[in-house]
């Protein structure tokens, strides 16, 4: 029997956000600290943070998205390349984005002693792009909308909003880690799938004719 690897990693973050929260000293070796990871090189800080949530709302919200998301993302890449290599690049899409999109922001704040960073949006993220590519024309309703918008002019939205919000820093929430997450699992999924290029702009042609 396979397991999923979307319900195994959101059991585990879900798991370890609730630990944490009782666990102060587990919250505090696992954040992303960019000015400790400079100092006493804790790079391994940029994977934990991403098992790891501020409170029940941001927990939610990221498991909501990736656990409605992933399973099609899953579907195509064990389809696409078997068990074994589809698990891998699924791995490589999630936890990668943890990682990669979490750098501009440790590039930014690493000289700042008061700054921390935690969550798994980075990944979420890729996750959420990388299936609207597969299906650019499906609806995502954004709350409290209460319409559908189509996948690709969500992604459009919500790149441009990510990039304003990280450029005005005007608030607590990560921003870049949602931008470059997405464009982390845009890139890669092209890498990947080429053939899902052609197919994403011929699927919107045909919903705008």
């Amino acid at each position: 029997m396979e397991i999923s690897p979307t319900l195994v990693l959101t059991v585990l973050t879900v798991g370890i956000s609730l630990y944490a929260w009782s666990n102060e000293a587990l919250l505090d070796s696992w954040i992303l600290d960019p000015y400790r990871v400079k100092r006493n090189n804790d790079y391994y800080r940029f994977i934990t943070s991403g098992f790891l949530h501020a409170d029940f709302g941001h927990l939610l919200f990221n498991m909501l998205a990736f656990y409605s998301f992933s399973q099609v993302v899953e579907t195509v890449f064990f389809g696409v390349f078997g068990p074994t290599t589809g698990l891998l690049y699924f791995l490589l899409l999630y936890l990668g984005a943890i990682v990669l999109s979490d750098v501009p922001t440790y590039l930014r704040h690493r000289d700042d002693p008061n700054y921390r960073s935690l969550g798994a949006s980075g990944g979420v993220a890729a996750i959420v792009f990388s299936a609207i590519l597969f299906n650019p024309t499906a609806g995502i309703r954004i709350f409290p909308i209460p319409v559908d918008i189509p996948g690709f002019i969500f992604g459009f939205l919500y790149l441009a909003y990510s990039y304003y919000m990280g450029r005005r820093r005007g608030d607590n929430i990560n921003h870049d880690a949602h931008f470059y997450g997405a464009l982390y699992g845009i890139v890669l999924t092209l890498i990947l799938i080429p053939r899902v290029g052609p197919l994403f702009f011929s699927k919107i042609q045909e919903f705008v004719n």
